[in-house]
């Protein structure tokens, strides 16, 4: 298969850069593993124009419609190497070999998530929740756990005081090792610290519950989970991409990379994951792409 353009990636920013480049009268073929983030979001109130929500399943479905209708063409797949080639790119696929003079990469991330039981109905109710930007307003009066190790998100517990009615900070499996500033500064805003690691979790009728592993037993409403990314940037990184020290990539100017003809966007760009961000990244990338495909064609680059 040959395109002028390749989006590795069905998540919001990946269809909504094919529904521009079709837009443009470009070729676009769409590969998507149909493992995008946005498949767990319950419901989202900070997506444009929808003010009682939409769950992440609904919104790419309708972003799917709105790419079909200008022509791109999607498949599910996996893209398991990129490589130069004549000015452009070979992609290895499991459907096979594809030519593209530019390629898109939007492939995402995913967090790590806990060891809760049946996490992902937990996840569909609320109960265990990774991004306090997205719902924190909705978690507004409860009760709220916030499990984190290593480097303490201590910026994603001051997020969350604003909301809980009583908030603690746990570490699953690991100590937590905060510094004393930090330990200092979470307590001046009434969080409970709970340095003992957690050894097991439970799902409950009230939210969930976590057991250390001296037995001890703290319950939560809501569980939000700040045990980082795993940024899905290996094909990049295969380019000579350069990523920050969790995985994410660090583009130049329009999404562009140090690779000439690649571009990125969505969450597996160095930033704020979110939906709005993710469709300026796909605006931004799929308008840039577009005026260099105009200028290889008119002999101006």
């Amino acid at each position: 298969m040959k395109t002028e353009c390749l989006i590795v990636g069905g998540g919001p920013a990946g269809l909504l850069a094919a529904t521009y480049l079709g837009r443009f009268r470009r070729s676009v073929i769409l590969i998507d593993a149909g493992d995008s983030r946005a498949l767990r979001i319950p419901t989202s109130h900070n997506v444009l124009a929808f003010p009682d929500g939409i769950s992440g399943p609904q919104l790419l479905e309708r972003m799917r419609i709105q790419c079909d209708e200008y022509g791109a063409k999607r498949y599910r797949g996996t893209v398991t190497r990129l490589s130069r080639a004549d000015g452009g790119f070979v992609a290895d696929t499991d459907l096979g070999m594809i030519a593209t003079n530019k390629v898109l990469l939007a492939t995402g991330g995913l967090d790590v998530e806990p060891e809760v039981p049946a996490l992902r109905l937990a996840v569909k109710e609320g109960a265990v929740r990774y991004c306090p930007i997205c719902d924190a307003f909705e978690a507004s009066g409860k009760r709220i756990g916030l499990i984190s190790y290593g480097k303490c998100r201590v910026k994603e517990a001051l997020l969350l005081h604003r909301y809980a009615s009583q908030l603690t900070v746990l570490s699953a499996g690991q100590e937590m090792h905060l510094t004393e500033t930090e330990a200092a500064l979470l307590r001046s805003i009434g969080a409970q610290i709970v340095s003992e690691p957690v050894a097991q979790f439970y799902r409950t009728d009230f939210g969930v519950s976590a057991v250390t592993k001296s037995g001890d037993e703290h319950r939560f409403e809501i569980l939000y989970c700040a045990l980082g990314t795993r940024f899905r940037s290996n094909l990049a990184a295969g380019l000579g991409v350069p990523v920050d020290e969790d995985g994410a990539i660090l583009p130049r100017d329009h999404l562009r990379t140090n690779v000439p003809g690649l571009f990125v966007a969505g969450d597996i760009v160095h930033g704020l994951s979110q939906v709005a961000v993710a469709s300026a990244h796909a605006a931004i990338a799929s308008t840039a792409i577009n005026a260099e495909l105009l200028e290889d064609e008119h002999g101006l680059s």
